[in-house]
């Protein structure tokens, strides 16, 4: 089974394609993909979808698997936020793969095995539970994979 996580943002999209075969979880792909502050928001939603579009085309994931909001103090950036996500899944339906949201809640407890645990503990895990190519990762990289994971685990 392939799937694409994703750690949703409308500045930086965390983007991780994960397999599973014979019983072994893969990380085939990662990247935080930006978008830059001096273009206008509409023409961001727009290069978040063509990336997402064409990350599905080349690997060929059968799920999204995608974090729900948790609301922040800053209700414009929630909404933006949002928006990315709505692009996100709706390129993923196009395209005809299922879609599944995971709560922040529900990846700290598929990773660490405890909800209230610190961003820190949840990328340790990551790194203990599948193998990282020799590189450095962005936070927004491992919460995908991690968001993957979420998915892998909850599919067995």
């Amino acid at each position: 089974m392939r799937i694409l996580g994703i750690d949703p943002g409308f500045e930086k999209l965390g983007v991780a394609v994960l397999e599973r075969a014979g019983g072994k979880d893969t990380l085939l792909y990662s990247e935080c993909f930006r978008t830059s502050a001096r273009l206008p928001f509409p023409e961001r939603l727009n290069a978040l979808g063509t990336r997402a579009s064409t990350i599905i085309k080349k690997w060929k994931p059968r799920a999204l698997a995608i974090e729900t909001l948790y609301f922040e103090k800053n209700l414009k950036t929630a909404m933006r936020v949002a928006e990315a996500r709505g692009v996100v899944i709706y390129e993923a339906a196009r395209a005809g793969l299922s879609v599944y949201e995971y709560t922040p809640l529900q990846v700290k407890i598929a990773v660490t095995g405890w909800g209230r645990a610190d961003k820190k503990s949840v990328m340790n895990m990551v790194s203990k539970l599948i193998q990282l190519k020799n590189k450095k990762y962005s936070d927004d990289e491992l919460d995908a994979v991690a968001i993957g994971l979420t998915h892998l685990a909850s599919a067995r």
